[in-house]
């Protein structure tokens, strides 16, 4: 598998922040992101549960610009 590397939040340390990827492979936006507090996830589950091997993370809305790239570029639209 090869990710490729959108932005990290301009924000932060460079070594500890919300990260974008994509896996144009499999056409997936991959986040890393803070894990989510306690009064956050009560909030998500009211939708329902969270399945093993998937979780909630929060990202900056700041990211939003380099989020929308990955998606673009995860469904091929990019031009580059």
């Amino acid at each position: 598998m090869s990710l490729r590397f959108i932005a990290k939040d301009p924000n932060t340390d460079g070594a500890n922040c919300p990260t974008v990827w994509v896996d144009e492979e499999k056409q997936e936006v991959v986040l890393q992101g803070w894990d989510p507090d306690e009064a956050t996830l009560a909030e998500c589950l009211k939708s329902g549960p969270i399945p093993e091997g998937e979780n909630v993370v929060r990202l900056p809305l700041r990211m939003a610009d380099s989020i929308r790239k990955a998606l673009d570029a995860a469904d091929g639209t990019t031009v580059q």
